[in-house]
């Protein structure tokens, strides 16, 4: 069955243009620190599953792409580098805590921002919009999908 999800990124780290610039339009979610994230991760993405391109933390935070999910989990590599950011001395590569899949762009979009999201009484129960949602991947139920999508093809 195929799964539907928002993934949040911040442009000055991973915007969609660069991933539209990366080989294939695809690379690595990296990076990602929360249980329950990484858990969709591992445990429910697929190959071939959408995904709403999120840019979060900027002047205007929304749906600015649509993508899929192009791999399977496995390790994130910046768990083990000290020099970055999103390293976790207490994950062994024998035992990886983090994981992460490689993501493809397939088409960048106008950007659907929060404001326009919240005036959409269909989207009002998608997680995204819920009060106090932090988590940077959420599950996207197919209705909430096939609106967003349409809304952005517009």
């Amino acid at each position: 069955m195929k799964h539907y999800w928002l993934m949040k990124s911040e442009p000055e780290e991973a915007s969609v243009d660069d991933f539209l610039a990366a080989p294939a339009a695809t690379l690595p979610w990296t990076g990602v620190r929360n249980y329950q994230a990484r858990n969709f991760m591992r445990d429910q993405m697929r190959i071939d599953d959408g995904v709403l391109f999120y840019h979060s933390s900027c002047a205007e935070p929304g749906v600015v792409g649509i993508a899929r999910v192009s791999s399977e989990p496995y390790p994130d590599p910046t768990q083990f580098d000290p020099k970055s950011p999103y390293f976790d001395e207490a994950s062994k590569k024998e035992s990886p805590r983090w994981v992460l899949v490689d993501v493809q762009v397939l088409d960048k979009t106008r950007t659907l921002g929060l404001p326009e999201m919240r005036s959409i009484p269909a989207l009002a129960d998608m997680l995204v919009l819920r009060k106090g949602n932090r988590l940077s991947i959420t599950p996207v139920e197919a209705r909430h999908w096939q609106l967003v999508t349409r809304l952005l093809r517009k």
